[in-house]
């Protein structure tokens, strides 16, 4: 990676993690905004997080062709376009029709930004740089929601629309502040790789989607994307809150700081974990996700066994939130590299939306199955349903390792073509010839 090309990864990092910053500003309150500030009931709050999902997995199918077509750059700047209009209308409405409008909007927005900065971050990084880029890139974005979100935690109050128009209207800004940082990068041409071979060793034949629907491995590995959200971001505002409050006897207040132990943990593990899975295999570091998952699973399940003791109830309800905390950082540099790797220089936005569009079916389902069993009183059967599907991350994990190549996962195997500058005394070819060197 070139200097330029690496300041140009920092500019689209710094970009995105604002637009964070402006984000964590709403989101916590969104919900209260629709049903309570603007009196449109919990029905329409409900309706507005729908609507977020319907919208991005309406477009995600269709943008990953046009990256792959026009470049992502185009795409980026059309989506924080659309993001803060929709941010701006959100602030401004008080009809249940515009508030829907501007929900399909901001949706449809933030779902198009993710696979273009996904496939930015990949053109301005190499296999070596590239699971530092994505774990700095999602360690900046939580920084940025956890201080957006405190900031915006005193500037609200919900007896002052004008204050919620505020935090919208900062949103939108940060959303245009991306597209500006955006505007004037210079994004490098897509690296010419070759297509990734599969794990037998072969080319893959096909093009467009019908390759990637017989890429076994990245089918593979988003049926896995699909659980691992359900399984943690799909619960945190739906069945695992209601279970702390219903059943561990937690306040809200409380919930607040579980939420912020899992943004400390975050912050404080990421660069630690990033070391420790160099050189290990990715399949392996996230089967060992499963099973912190597991472990988190059961300490909110213990939570809700002790209410006689609230400090210890208390203790092992935070340390879920902690714990999931650890899994994310630990899956940052594994997950979303590998979705690159095995996409064919061509189709890496293709490979990328469809790997947006799994883990937004993932947090669109876990809040209706978790919110369905929480409101049917069914807890004991929850929590062994997510204790199953975080042992089901660590097996699919693990058969997902056998459909990859070593190198694929393990990046730190590659090997690179180094050109040598002038010729070496008994060295191994004239100046110029390519030297596989392992790193």
């Amino acid at each position: 990676m070139t200097t330029a090309t690496g300041a140009t990864l920092r500019r689209i990092q710094l970009g995105n993690a604002l637009s964070a910053f402006g984000s964590g500003f709403t989101v916590p309150y969104l919900f209260i905004y629709v049903a309570d500030v603007r009196e449109l009931g919990p029905s329409m709050a409900g309706a507005v997080l729908a609507v977020f999902a319907a919208a991005a997995l309406l477009v995600l199918p269709l943008v990953g062709r046009v990256i792959d077509r026009r470049g992502p750059l185009p795409v980026a700047l059309t989506g924080t376009g659309a993001a803060a209009v929709g941010a701006s209308g959100f602030g401004l409405t008080e009809q249940a029709a515009t508030v829907l409008t501007a929900a399909a909007v901001l949706g449809a927005g933030v779902a198009v930004l993710q696979p273009a900065l996904a496939t930015m971050i990949v053109w301005c990084s190499t296999t070596e740089t590239r699971s530092r880029a994505f774990a700095t890139q999602f360690f900046l974005i939580n920084l940025g929601m956890g201080a957006g979100g405190l900031l915006g935690g005193l500037i609200v109050d919900e007896h002052a629309p004008a204050s919620f128009t505020l935090l919208f209207s900062i949103q939108a800004v940060m959303f245009l502040v991306l597209g500006g940082v955006l505007w004037t990068v210079r994004v490098p041409r897509a690296p010419v790789l070759g297509d990734p071979p599969t794990a037998d060793g072969q080319a893959p034949a096909a093009s467009g989607w019908r390759a990637l629907l017989e890429d076994r491995a990245m089918v593979l590995l988003g049926v896995l994307g699909f659980v691992l959200f359900f399984t943690c971001y799909g619960q945190f505002e739906s069945g695992l809150a209601a279970y702390g409050v219903e059943v561990t006897g937690i306040s809200t207040s409380t919930l607040g700081l579980a939420l912020f132990a899992n943004t400390v943990v975050i912050m404080l593990a990421q660069f630690v974990v990033l070391r420790m899975v160099h050189g290990r295999r990715r399949s392996r570091v996230v089967a060992l996700v499963g099973v912190v998952w597991a472990v988190a699973w059961l300490s909110a399940g213990a939570s809700g066994l002790v209410p006689q003791t609230p400090a210890l109830a208390v203790t092992l309800f935070i340390s879920t939130y902690a714990l999931f905390g650890l899994g994310e950082a630990m899956l940052s540099p594994t997950v979303a590299p590998l979705v690159a790797d095995l996409a064919p220089q061509p189709m890496v936005g293709r490979y990328n939306s469809a790997f947006a569009l799994v883990k937004q079916l993932g947090v669109a389902v876990g809040p209706a199955v978790g919110g369905l069993m929480a409101a049917q009183g069914a807890y004991p059967a929850y929590i062994a349903l997510l204790v199953m599907c975080s042992l089901g991350i660590a097996l699919l994990a693990l058969r997902l390792g056998r459909r990859l190549t070593p190198v694929q996962d393990d990046p730190a195997l590659r090997v690179t073509q180094v050109v040598l500058r002038s010729p070496q005394p008994g060295g191994p070819g004239p100046a110029g010839q390519p030297v596989g060197v392992t790193v």
